[in-house]
């Protein structure tokens, strides 16, 4: 009797056991995989974000801090479409003529192919309760010229939030141990540079 009821015990340890060692390998598999399926989603958005500053700048000569005027240049802005040809006239064949055939909508340009997108919803970050990206924007001087540069970032704990907080403070440390933004951000306010953290 005490035989047999050693024998469960035995073997109801082994399965915890065997459970516990399960799960310490797959949390970490479990959380990198959410990380990435959020960090897919919120590099497209911070892409987006870069996409429209540009054509935004293309037509103001700045960058812009403001959503709301972001999302209204996207109605209601419109970019040349032009053809570029060689100029006839030219024997090195180095000059060219541009010529403007109309304009397109910088929506239809952008976003036109995307099926349900909701330029509304550009400032708000995937994944959390309408937490809005962090935008700014400004000037430098690089050489002696005025540059115009913008920034739009969201930090790990915005945007991981609900995920292994400990996980998360550990990506928190060794980003500012590198001294790395702990997050994801595309341009800068210090460097005339539109990239993204993640490139």
């Amino acid at each position: 009797m005490k035989l047999n009821i050693l024998k469960v015990i035995l073997a109801v340890a082994i399965v915890v056991l065997a459970y516990l060692v399960y799960d310490s390998i797959m949390q970490p598999i479990e959380f990198l995989k959410e990380k990435k399926h959020r960090d897919v989603e919120i590099i497209q958005n911070l892409k987006d974000i870069r996409d429209l500053q540009t054509y935004y700048k293309n037509a103001k000569g700045v960058y812009t801090s403001s959503f709301d005027s972001l999302i209204a240049f996207a109605a209601t802005g419109e970019i040349p479409v032009v053809r570029i040809i060689p100029d006839p006239n030219d024997t090195t064949f180095t000059l060219t003529i541009s010529d403007t055939l109309g304009y397109i909508k910088v929506f239809d340009s952008l976003f036109g192919k995307r099926r349900h997108f909701d330029i509304k919803q550009l400032s708000v970050v995937p994944f959390t309760d309408g937490a809005k990206f962090d935008m700014d924007a400004g000037e430098i001087e690089r050489g002696g010229v005025k540059v115009s540069v913008f920034e739009a970032k969201v930090l790990y704990e915005t945007y991981l939030k609900g995920l292994d907080q400990q996980r998360v403070l550990n990506l928190i440390a060794a980003d500012k141990a590198l001294d790395r933004f702990p997050g994801l951000k595309v341009g800068s306010l210090t460097e005339p540079t539109v990239n993204g953290n993640w490139e």
